[in-house]
C-alpha cells in the first residue's frame, strides 16, 4: 500500500508506541510485505527465523519485536506485538469505508465500457475504455482494471486475502491479517464466470495484459500473473506466486504459495505444484515433474502386476 504523502517515522513510532531506534528523520512511503518490499516501505516481523531477511531487504522502516543490529540509513520501530502495529498503521490509513451504492461515487469507468446490471463496484475503483463487465460482477475497493478487459458473470475482483496469523498466546487462535493491497487486471484481459481473485495482503495481485482465465479461477493474494497466459476451470494459484508470460495451466492445477512457474511453462490437467518450475517445459503428475518422465512412470506402473506374475512364477 502506498501511502498519498510521505509519513515521518517519527510519526509512526509515536502513532503505534514503539521505540525508535536508527535513522529518526527518514519518511515512509508505504507498508508491505516482505516479498513486495521496496525503497521507503515499512515491513513488520515477529519471529527470529525471518529477523535478518526483513532487516535486509529493501524496506527501510522495520516493526520488530526486538533491539537487533541496524543497517545505515534504516530504522527499527521496536514493540511487543509487531502485528497488531501494522493492522493499526492499515486501519489507520486504509480504514474500510461502506459502499451502500452498488456504483460508488469515488469510482471511475473509461469511454465504452459497458456495465451489465447487478455489478457492484466499489470504492476508488478505475476501468479503463471498452471493457464488458457482465451481470454479477463485484469489483471491490482500490482495483484497477484496464482497457479492453472482458469479465464474465458472477467474478469477484478485491476479495481479502486468506491470511491469518496463529498465535498460541492469542484468545482467538486465528487473527485476520488486513487486506489493504488491490487487484490490477492489464489490458485485454478475459476473465471467465465465477472468478475469484484475492487483493493483495498490503501489495498488488497482479494479471497480465492478454491473458485469459477460464470459469471458476482463483487467484491468491499478491500473486503475479504474466501476460498471455492461459488458466483452464478450476486452476487454483496460492499467494505470492509468480507466474511468468506465456504459461498455460489445464484444468484443475493446483498451485501452491511464493513460488514461480517460468515462461513458457505448461501444466497438464490436476497436477500439484509444490515448488518452483522452470519455463519452456510440459510438466504433469502431483508432485509435478517433465510430463515426458511422468509418463514413463505410468508405463511401469501398470507393468507391476506382470512383474509381479513373472517373479511368482519362477519361485
Amino acid at each position: 500500500m502506498r501511502f498519498e504523502k510521505p509519513v515521518p517515522v517519527k510519526w509512526i513510532a509515536e502513532f503505534t508506541e514503539a521505540e525508535l531506534l536508527g535513522n529518526a528523520l527518514g519518511n515512509a512511503t508505504g507498508i508491505n510485505e516482505i516479498h513486495k518490499v521496496e525503497r521507503g516501505d515499512i515491513v513488520f516481523v515477529d519471529h527470529p527465523k525471518y529477523y535478518a531477511t526483513c532487516i535486509n531487504s529493501a524496506a527501510d522502516f522495520i516493526i520488530i519485536n526486538k533491539e537487533t543490529v541496524i543497517p545505515d540509513g534504516k530504522a527499527l520501530l521496536v514493540v511487543n506485538d509487531p502485528f497488531e502495529a501494522y493492522l493499526k498503521l492499515v486501519n489507520h490509513f486504509r480504514p474500510f469505508t461502506p459502499s451502500m451504492k452498488t456504483f460508488s461515487d469515488t469510482a471511475s469507468i473509461g469511454h465504452g465500457t459497458v456495465v451489465m446490471p447487478n455489478t457492484f463496484i466499489g470504492n476508488h475503483v478505475i476501468i479503463g475504455d471498452n471493457c464488458i463487465i457482465q451481470p454479477n460482477v463485484t469489483i471491490m475497493d482500490h482495483c484497477i482494471i484496464g482497457n479492453n478487459v472482458t469479465i464474465q458473470p458472477g467474478t469477484v475482483i478485491g476479495s481479502d486475502a486468506f491470511y491469518y496469523n496463529k498465535k498460541t498466546n492469542r484468545d482467538v487462535h486465528y487473527k485476520k491479517m488486513t487486506s489493504c493491497g488491490r487487484v490490477i487486471i492489464e489490458d485485454f484481459v478475459e476473465l471467465g464466470a465465477g472468478c475469484t481473485i484475492d487483493r493483495g495482503v498490503s501489495g498488488d495481485t497482479i494479471i497480465g495484459a492478454g491473458t485469459k482465465l477460464d470459469n471458476m479461477v482463483h487467484i491468491g493474494h499478491d500473486t503475479t500473473i504474466g501476460k498471455n497466459c492461459l488458466l483452464a476451470a478450476q486452476v487454483g494459484i496460492a499467494g505470492a506466486t509468480v507466474i511468468e508470460d506465456n504459461v498455460i495451466l489445464w484444468g484443475q492445477v493446483g498451485v501452491s504459495k511464493t513460488l514461480t512457474i517460468g515462461k513458457g511453462a505448461v501444466l497438464y490437467a490436476q497436477s500439484g505444484v509444490p515448488a518452483s518450475l522452470e519455463g519452456g517445459k510440459n510438466y504433469f503428475g502431483s508432485p509435478a515433474v517433465e510430463a515426458k518422465e511422468k509418463m514413463k512412470e505410468l508405463v511401469w506402473i501398470k507393468r507391476i502386476p506382470e512383474l509381479w506374475k513373472k517373479i511368482s512364477e519362477k519361485k
